[in-house]
């Protein structure tokens, strides 16, 4: 059936360069969102955000490194469709377009990761999008075996990053972004075993660790982790002043109001901007950004809307969010890390960086989503918070021979400076957040 109204223009907006595939190309993978091609899309290996489009039929889906923003913009001859990664850039878009009238930051919608996400552009007004789910790892498949689970893990990361690495110009230094803690330091171990197994220089990679003020529990810690190691040689500390840190930069870059996410940004923000000042032509990072939601390594007792009846029980909670269905899903920003994807994407993208965790990948997370969670800790919370420690450990030392150092899980926000910096130069509440929100659109 012909649309009531002739479609204006659909705007794909959108850097093609924040796609990560590995075995197709960007074009094929877009064809197959195009078409709803479920299987298709779930067999997409790497990271992306994509949008197809078969007449007045718009798909789009995306992986969790990527976030993805839509608009639905009315033209007296049609609607018409915007996609970004950003809300200021739908906003700049519908100034150009005359249309800033139409503009509010609570009207753009989040592609929901792991989602097809289906809109018909046919007039006013247009219907609501519909949901068909690409992506839904079987749940606890794997045995309750801390070895063999910690293979699995390990495997599967050092599989996606090794394709990831063989992606990359031969000479390109590779940077991670290094706290000494598990996630981190799985990856840098990982990135490592694999450039001299596969040839290449290692002096390529450098684990860059922020300290503010001079300080910071993680500056120490990855001290530690390397010198344990033997790996020193790898370590570059990226000293930043208190005064070069400020949470509503990160606010505006993220476009985002959560408390935690916008602590994380404002620390990443520095990171990035840190390395940025020292190496102006530096594009790669890697980063253990998911590793915490995979193995649900967050403490349940600081949420109050959290049991561990419900972190065990629901897919991929810390992924997701409470689901799309969920009164609590937001349309404006979806949920779980789907939502705070944001706080490692906006301030490398803000730096000109390209990152890559491969915690984040759908092969990644269906091993994570194997593990029998359940059955491994029968309900106890402090058996769920050694569980990471236990499962990342073996895996790496079956992987690479070393013998990773396990500490005491700190957030980023936490470790990155001395605690007098952080505590000035953080928000401590979500309310400044959401205040430093509406100045920045004026909502």
């Amino acid at each position: 059936m012909k649309p009531r109204y002739p479609i204006r223009v659909v705007a794909d907006l959108t850097e093609a360069k924040r796609n990560t595939i590995f075995n197709r190309s960007v074009d094929q993978a877009r064809a197959c969102v195009a078409d709803g091609d479920v299987e298709g899309i779930r067999k997409i290996d790497g990271q992306f955000a994509l949008m197809g489009r078969q007449g007045h039929i718009i798909r789009m889906a995306r992986s969790l490194a990527v976030p993805m923003r839509y608009f639905i913009a009315k033209f007296v001859d049609g609607p018409g469709l915007v996609v970004a990664h950003r809300i200021d850039t739908i906003r700049d878009w519908l100034i150009g377009q005359g249309l800033s009238e139409q503009f509010h930051p609570s009207y753009t919608r989040m592609v929901p990761a792991h989602y097809v996400t289906e809109i018909a552009l046919v007039g006013c007004p247009d219907p609501n999008p519909s949901y068909t789910r690409f992506f839904a790892p079987k749940r606890e498949a794997l045995p309750a075996d801390l070895g063999q689970i910690g293979e699995a893990y390990v495997n599967a990361v050092a599989s996606e990053t090794d394709k990831w690495l063989r992606s990359l110009p031969d000479d390109a230094p590779v940077g991670v972004c290094f706290s000494g803690g598990i996630d981190s330091g799985a990856v840098l171990l990982v990135a490592y075993h694999l450039m001299l197994k596969n040839g290449m220089n290692p002096a390529r990679l450098k684990a860059f660790t922020l300290s503010i003020g001079g300080g910071g529990s993680d500056l120490t810690q990855a001290r530690e982790f390397l010198k344990n190691l033997d790996l020193s040689f790898l370590h570059e500390p990226i000293e930043v002043s208190p005064k070069e840190v400020d949470f509503k930069d990160a606010v505006a870059t993220v476009e985002d109001y959560k408390l935690l996410d916008v602590q994380a940004a404002t620390v990443m923000l520095s990171l990035c901007r840190g390395i940025r000042n020292r190496y102006p032509d530096w594009t790669y990072l890697l980063d253990g950004d998911g590793g915490d939601e995979n193995l649900k390594d967050y403490p349940i007792e600081a949420n109050s809307e959290l049991t561990i009846a419900s972190v065990l029980n629901n897919r991929m909670l810390y992924q997701e969010g409470w689901g799309i269905e969920a009164i609590k899903h937001s349309l404006t920003y979806s949920g779980g890390l789907s939502r705070g994807c944001t706080r490692t994407f906006a301030p490398a993208a803000a730096m000109d960086f390209e990152t890559f965790s491969p915690f984040m990948l759908p092969n990644v997370v269906t091993v994570a989503e194997g593990i029998p969670f359940i059955e491994l800790t029968d309900w106890s919370h402090d058996r769920l918070y050694e569980l990471k420690g236990a499962i990342v450990s073996r895996g790496v030392e079956a992987l690479t021979g070393m013998h990773m150092p396990i500490f005491p899980k700190r957030r980023f926000q936490d470790g990155a400076g001395e605690v007098s910096a952080l505590s000035e130069q953080l928000p401590q509440d979500e309310s400044t957040c959401r205040q430093a929100f509406a100045n920045l659109f004026d909502a």
